[in-house]
């Protein structure tokens, strides 16, 4: 459940259902109320001064030819927005993945989600570097039933959030280790499906999404989908408002 403590940290807890049961929480948000403001002032959600939607419309990325993202519009929504633009290739990678399999995402949606999870993997002076890693690696706190999270014991060793003792989410996208075990895309096809490669998060994100109707092209769809992601209404207005003005700019 997500909660604003201004200057620190915004903790956000997910449970996730699959088809085996209880999988365990997909998100946790650390917000610093330091970071740098992106061009279009999205902070502001839930705020007097910005009009607030509770759903967005899954917009798609010009492709050329062969099948990578127009790289002029590239440029240019990365600049609009403030998408950093290797965060963005991704997130429009992972959208025409997901449409060649017939469900639409939206490059816009999963921007919303990875400005709200990590700011699009900036959080704590970090970067997306140019082979796609969020360095340095976005480790969330850890999920031990305090600071309003739910109490998940370790599920990978510490392998991929260095707790044995309790799963921390991980990654620009934010996913813990049980979770990243049974949803993992490996975008780049060499054998890994690494969490802190924005690639490899946007394209699980997008399957994850993508699980309960098949697409989110109608607003029930992609409500239901985004609230498997984060069941709370605050989540869901915040990614509804970021992936709305997002796709205004990048039109």
């Amino acid at each position: 459940m997500s909660t604003r403590r201004g200057i620190g940290a915004v903790i956000g807890v997910v449970a996730l259902l699959g088809v085996i049961g209880v999988l365990g929480v997909l998100g946790v948000v650390a917000i610093i109320g330091t970071i740098s403001v992106d061009p279009i002032e999205f902070d502001a959600v839930g705020g007097d001064t910005a009009p607030r939607v509770e759903v967005a419309s899954p917009a798609a990325a010009p492709m050329r030819a062969d099948g990578s993202v127009d790289t002029v519009w590239l440029e240019d929504v990365a600049q609009e927005t403030g998408i950093p633009e290797r965060a963005l290739a991704a997130y429009a990678a992972a959208d025409a993945r997901a449409r060649a399999s017939g469900c639409e995402v939206g490059w816009n949606t999963l921007a919303g989600i990875g400005w709200v999870e990590s700011h699009h993997g900036t959080l704590q002076g970090g970067s997306i570097d140019a082979d796609g890693v969020a360095r340095p690696h976005i480790i969330g706190i850890a999920l031990d039933g305090t600071n309003e999270t739910m109490e998940i014991p370790d599920t990978d060793g510490g392998l991929l959030d260095g707790d044995a003792e309790w799963d921390r989410a991980v990654g620009p996208m934010q996913f813990i280790p049980e979770t990243w075990s049974i949803w993992a895309v490996d975008a780049a096809g060499d054998g890994v499906a690494d969490p802190h490669s924005i690639d490899a998060a946007a394209a699980t994100a997008a399957a994850y999404l993508c699980r309960l109707d098949g697409t989110l092209a109608e607003g029930e769809q992609w409500i239901r989908a985004i609230r498997s992601y984060n069941n709370t209404f605050d989540y869901q207005v915040r990614v509804a408002t970021a992936a709305e003005r997002y796709a205004a700019a990048g039109v």
